[in-house]
């Protein structure tokens, strides 16, 4: 099977990896979503939730017997060593934005994994959602949202950039923000948000507001 473009869609697809997280989520994101891709033992999440991905994606070593044999009709095996199944999956999919459950809220170097994914491919809209949070990447240029006042939210560069938010209870304007350097990790909602930067800006919300994510976050 050719590992290019394995999977297409127009529309926002749900990537389901192997790390903990409560499966009373995917029907919250149902009416998101289009289909689901399945990435190596995010198999058996679905499986046990009654859910048929359109493909499993990955290396397929922490991949369960009863996963295997369910979905074998749909199994897309990658034997690439120097990716993560995250990036095998993402890299592979087209698609018009990804929620992607079970790949952050577990082991602090996977969590790191991911981000690094995500500030190399910034032109894909992502969003990490797990038991905490929302996370996503703000667009370069302009992004907006509207969380209640008194949410919290934090900014976080996967790089140097610069950056201006309004709408927060501690704003800022054109700082250059950097992983060592300057970060907004505890910051709170105090109106309407504003985020303006030229590159990779982890947003970070609590989970209950996936939808004011989707929203900053998905075209149209």
């Amino acid at each position: 099977m050719s590992t290019q473009g394995i999977v297409s869609a127009e529309d926002i697809v749900c990537l389901v990896g192997g790390a903990p997280f409560d499966e009373a989520m995917l029907p919250r994101v149902s009416g998101f979503v289009s289909k689901y891709i399945a990435v190596d033992a995010g198999a058996d999440a679905l499986r046990r939730a009654g859910l048929t991905p359109a493909m499993v994606i990955g290396d397929l070593d922490s991949l369960s017997a009863d996963a295997r044999a369910t979905f074998a009709d749909r199994l897309c095996h990658i034997q690439e060593t120097d990716t993560t199944d995250f990036e095998k999956a993402l890299s592979r999919v087209d698609a018009a934005g990804f929620v992607a459950l079970g790949f952050t809220g577990g082991r602090l170097d996977h969590t790191l994994a991911v981000l690094n994914v995500l500030a190399r491919f910034q032109t894909k809209p992502v969003i990490l959602l797990d038991a905490s949070d929302a996370s996503f990447l703000a667009r370069r240029g302009v992004t907006r949202l509207a969380p209640p006042a008194g949410s919290r939210i934090a900014f976080m560069p996967l790089a140097e950039l610069r950056c201006s938010v309004a709408g927060a209870h501690w704003p800022f304007s054109d700082q250059l923000m950097h992983p060592t350097g300057f970060i907004s990790s505890s910051n709170a909602v105090a109106g309407s948000v504003v985020i303006r930067t030229d590159g990779p800006l982890l947003v970070s919300l609590p989970a209950a507001q996936f939808e004011t994510a989707a929203k900053a976050v998905f075209p149209e």
